[in-house]
């Protein structure tokens, strides 16, 4: 199955024909309750309400806690690097709307760049299912709710059998496929060819990050969405696109982006016991952990 989603592709596939229709109820339940929670292009989002009462404390639901749990820990696994409260430098780089319609826009202009606060700034009581922001602190969770979508659906639908998950580059899997372990198609870009190299899989999650995509421009400038926190600029490392292999999804994604902004992301991805796949900007490929060559995965 196929689908379409916050502007991202998806699809979904089970080891047995049967268990589709309950795995397209989780997919639909939890994108619903993740859309509602952490949407910052809805006005009636959860996130959107929590951002605009920043200095005071709020409840919040168990969705938008789990998620938000879920970002804290991608900050913390990557040393601040995937970081939640990024969303001032976004919006200071046009990104202030859905990409569809920020990626055809001439106009934007640049303002000066915002560092993230960081999670220092983010206080959640986890006893009383409370939050209270910082006045400064505006958070944006869409790249590790995703990730964290497919987690979820996967693990809802694993005691039925295998399953997929991918939703915009992020893949959860669990179980075995028809034939055994699931192989996952790695890309660079956007355009599949059908020649991509092959990994497989029967339990994690997968996820590439790239500078390449997602682009626009500001004032004649092409930028990206990957945000170093540190500057509040978009990434401009050695790599332009990271696949990483983790126990999960959300660890996946977190590695992946922190990746084009660690010069020495071959060490940090190693040293937690992940495998991946990272291209250069010239074009290099450099594998880490067991992650096979393109050659032996094809």
């Amino acid at each position: 199955m196929n689908f379409e989603i916050w502007g991202l592709s998806g699809s979904l596939t089970t080891q047995r024909e049967e268990q589709m229709a309950f795995a397209e109820e989780r997919l639909w339940h939890w994108i619903e309750l993740i859309d509602a929670a952490c949407n910052r292009f809805r006005p009636d989002s959860e996130l959107s309400r929590v951002n605009a009462m920043r200095g005071a404390t709020v409840v919040v639901s168990p969705t938008f806690e789990r998620a938000l749990e879920s970002a804290l820990r991608a900050a913390q696994m990557t040393q601040g690097l995937c970081d939640p409260t990024i969303l001032p430098a976004l919006v200071a780089l046009g990104y202030d709307r859905d990409y569809d319609q920020v990626a055809v826009r001439d106009d934007i202009e640049a303002r000066a760049p915002v560092a993230a606060p960081g999670t220092l700034a983010i206080h959640l009581d986890r006893e009383r299912h409370t939050l209270r922001l910082d006045d400064e602190c505006q958070i944006d969770l869409g790249a590790s709710a995703k990730a964290l979508v497919a987690d979820l659906v996967a693990e809802d639908v694993a005691p039925s059998g295998g399953v997929v998950v991918e939703l915009g580059g992020d893949v959860a899997v669990r179980g075995s496929g028809p034939e055994g372990p699931w192989a996952i198609a790695i890309s660079d870009s956007l355009t599949i060819t059908g020649r991509e190299p092959r990994i497989s899989l029967r339990h994690g999650g997968i996820a590439t990050s790239s500078s390449a995509t997602r682009t626009w421009t500001v004032n004649g400038e092409v930028v990206n969405h990957v945000i170093d926190p540190r500057t509040g600029t978009y990434a401009r490392g050695i790599y332009t696109t990271a696949s990483v292999s983790a126990g999960d999804c959300v660890t996946a994604n977190a590695f992946a982006t922190a990746a084009l902004l660690w010069d020495d992301a071959v060490y940090h991805v190693a040293q937690a016991g992940w495998s991946a796949r990272l291209v250069r900007t010239d074009g290099s490929v450099e594998f880490v952990g067991g992650w096979p060559s393109d050659d032996e995965a094809r």
